[in-house]
């Protein structure tokens, strides 16, 4: 097995094993389930796995080399119109191919399927251009989500109710797995741009971009369409009685999920080829390397995707029903929030993120610490998505002072912080959110007689909106341990040899 494949699935496993071991757990305790349906989950796990360590390499060695090469060779332009028109233009490409757009547009019936994927497409894409225009003009992100978010903020008084949380959740699904390594990827390119100091902290901003263009688009468009009547289509778990029905159960999805990552990703192929014609920019190893990367990427999330679409998300409508029906319904608070705390490190983007973040930073916000900011995020996330649909109150009532807290905090961390905060925000609501935590709230809210378009849907948006605040906490923590290395480095006060705090005062000697 090929080195690299390798220490990925080996990442992925220690992702995906804890929340494989907490459904396990409540099976065994909580919630009774049959042999059969724990047996589909625990093979959808085995191809989670195996499917998000391919993703990974597959979007290291392909869309991430892309999505920069574009970015540097855009830099390179000295045509401002060309480098938005560009950006516009792949921001609605790349949308319009990502997969958790999809099954989100299918859940609105009342607004045809794309209708609601070319608004979106086109938020993106205006916010792209406009997230580009930022790093090329020097305009402070902060400020200019405190805009966009007021904007976004008095839009949802005049929005039909039942279409705020489908508006919200639309802006986390964008930022996938197909769109953020891309996305990312191209910042950093761009951002070559420029060579002063800031240049590195505004690479980052790129993805919250794209997170609030399609909840503005969503919303405008709120003003035309009424989702009355909307269904969700439940995932219910296969009756299973031998291994030989697991086995038909995932071999009749697998051609679906092919299909359906293949348009997603031939698009991306497209522009590869094109890019590759008119730019020349890799060699014939490299450009073998990048078309190996595609491979990759397209087994690995056409097993991923079949796996939590067919094991993990009946679990997950499961799991809420069972649990609401019970006199002990708030324990769903309790275990959503253990539930949100281990999930988010089996979303494939995440991790791409985290190591990007790594990267750039050069080892000063760590994939360590990006992870537990992340995960005590979302855990916040899934709990308060959860207290939500047993106690009914309106999505506005969490959303709006949560992201004034956020926005607040933007002006009092570090540049680089925000710009990481609002990304992650948009990378944290990914496939495992839309196939298992959104089950998991609509079993919940139907068992209980919720209204869901109202109260189950919106749980993405929470997922999208805590890491916000999480990751800034992280960046004022660092702020005050930055502030004290300087102290130490000119020896006002004593640190220990053994301190973590020891790489920061390296740092400010250098």
């Amino acid at each position: 097995m090929n080195p690299e494949l390798r220490t990925k699935i080996h990442e992925s496993l220690s992702a995906v094993v804890p929340i494989t071991v907490i459904v396990l757990a409540l099976s065994i305790f909580v919630v009774p389930l049959d042999v059969g349906v724990v047996t589909m989950f625990f093979a959808g796990a085995v191809m989670l796995i195996v499917g998000m360590g391919m993703f990974q390499l597959g979007a290291e060695m392909a869309m991430t080399q892309l999505g920069e090469g574009i970015g540097v060779q855009l830099s390179k332009s000295k045509r401002t119109s060309i480098i938005l028109a560009v950006s516009l233009f792949l921001g609605l490409l790349i949308t319009i191919a990502e997969p958790d757009l999809q099954v989100l547009s299918n859940q609105v019936p009342a607004i045809p399927n794309h209708v609601l994927i070319i608004t979106v497409g086109v938020g993106v894409g205006i916010f792209l251009a406009m997230a580009v225009a930022r790093i090329v003009f020097k305009i402070d992100l902060s400020k200019l989500l405190i805009v966009l978010y007021l904007a976004l903020i008095i839009l949802t008084f005049f929005v039909p109710q039942d279409f705020l949380a489908v508006a919200f959740d639309s802006g986390g699904v964008t930022t996938g797995p197909i769109t953020v390594p891309f996305i990312m990827a191209f910042g950093i390119g761009l951002s070559a741009i420029r060579s002063d100091k800031d240049a590195t902290s505004d690479s980052f901003g790129l993805v919250a971009m794209s997170s609030v263009g399609p909840i503005l688009a969503v919303l405008l468009l709120g003003l035309f369409f009424t989702p009355k009547d909307a269904t969700f289509e439940q995932s219910l778990p296969t009756d299973i009685n031998t291994m030989q029905d697991v086995f038909r159960a995932y071999t009749v999805d697998i051609p679906h999920y092919a299909a359906e990552v293949a348009i997603s990703i031939l698009p991306i192929v497209g522009v590869f080829a094109i890019f590759q014609l008119i730019s020349h920019r890799y060699p014939g190893k490299q450009k073998l390397r990048v078309i190996i990367g595609f491979v990759y990427t397209y087994i690995g999330l056409v097993l991923f995707l079949c796996g939590v679409n067919v094991g993990f998300a009946p679990v997950g409508n499961l799991l809420g029903s069972t649990l609401a029906s019970t006199s002990g319904k708030w324990m769903l608070v309790p275990i959503g929030m253990l539930i949100g705390y281990f999930i988010v490190k089996a979303e494939p983007a995440i991790q791409i993120l985290n190591h990007q973040v790594q990267s750039i930073t050069n080892g000063t916000v760590s994939a360590q610490a990006m992870n537990r900011a992340l995960s005590i995020g979302v855990s916040v996330s899934v709990g308060l998505a959860m207290f939500r649909i047993l106690s009914g109150i309106p999505i506005q009532a969490i959303v709006i002072p949560g992201y004034i807290i956020a926005l607040v905090m933007s002006r009092f961390v570090p540049k680089i912080f925000v710009g990481i905060a609002f990304d992650s925000g948009g990378v944290a609501s990914g496939p495992m959110t839309s196939t298992f935590l959104l089950p998991l709230c609509i079993g919940a809210c139907e068992a209980i007689g919720g209204n869901v378009m109202t109260d189950a849907f919106g749980a993405v948006a929470l997922v999208a909106l805590t890491p916000l605040i999480a990751i800034q906490i992280m960046g004022i923590a660092y702020q005050i341990r930055l502030r004290k290395a300087r102290k130490v480095a000119q020896g006002r006060i004593f640190l220990p040899e053994d301190s973590d705090d020891i790489i920061l005062i390296e740092e400010v000697q250098a």
